[in-house]
């Protein structure tokens, strides 16, 4: 199978180095990553600026293409310009830390995969839920179980999956829980510093995550012990409000 690898964390992070290894035996592997870290930059791509894109080698043989730019550009340039064959699949990640919940939306691994999606291509976004010590080996074995399975699966268009792997030995996951996106409300923190010129500025330094969680969430799942899967779309519209919405009094009133 033919396989596009990206990330947010960039080309040399260690979980992009880890899901490489765990695929490039069995698949041919290409990889389209960003030059440095674009974590939480959602589904943004560049305009004003172009997109730089140079060759990286590892231990002396030819890894990779490092983009100056995000996710999504990764993926752009790479179906547009970078790749001489359109891959099967696109996997991104392994990412430093869970995306779940509201995160979702920020998150620039799980855009990569969105705008593989868009493209019309089987797609996944995967994430290890900690920041300390990681160890990416599981979640890349687990990556690599579902990579033969994503083309099979009937997905309808636009749909990507979004894997979240507790960071737990493996004989201590649970079990896989096929799981829909979190709704609540983060609870931010941010700290209040002063620069050497007594300026002002605020760095965001937490999130409080011990809220209630509802069972049958991604995050629910993670913190329970289980690997996340969830299927999200790009499609923002929300339904049932056109219904509630279409045909009131107010359209003729701001229609003239």
């Amino acid at each position: 199978m033919h396989i596009l690898l990206t990330n947010d964390d960039g080309i040399h992070a260690p979980g992009l180095w880890a899901l490489y290894q765990a695929l490039r035996e069995d698949h041919r592997v290409e990889v389209v990553a960003p030059e440095g870290e674009q974590s939480a930059v959602g589904h943004a791509i560049s305009l004003l600026n172009p997109l730089r894109v140079k060759k990286v080698n590892k231990n002396g043989r030819f890894f990779g293409w490092a983009v100056l730019g995000t996710p999504a550009d990764c993926v752009k340039i790479a179906m547009a310009e970078v790749l001489t064959v359109r891959p099967d699949i696109v996997v991104s990640g392994i990412n430093l830390g869970a995306n779940v919940g509201i995160n979702v939306l920020y998150s620039g691994t799980v855009s990569a995969a969105t705008e593989a999606a868009i493209m019309g291509l089987k797609a996944m976004a995967v994430s290890l839920s900690t920041y300390k010590e990681p160890d990416f080996s599981g979640a890349a074995r687990f990556a690599a179980r579902m990579v033969p399975k994503l083309p099979e699966l009937r997905l309808p268009e636009g749909v990507c999956l979004n894997v979240n792997v507790p960071a737990l030995p493996e004989n201590q996951i649970k079990g896989v829980l096929l799981t829909r996106q979190e709704k609540g409300i983060l609870v931010e923190r941010y700290e209040k510093r002063i620069d050497p010129r007594e300026n002002i500025y605020f760095w965001l330094a937490g999130v409080n995550d011990k809220r209630e969680l509802q069972p049958g969430t991604d995050y629910w799942a993670v913190q329970h012990g289980y690997i996340s899967i969830t299927p999200i779309h790009h499609d923002l519209t929300h339904y049932d409000s056109l219904e509630v919405l279409n045909g009131e009094e107010w359209l003729e009133e701001v229609g003239g």
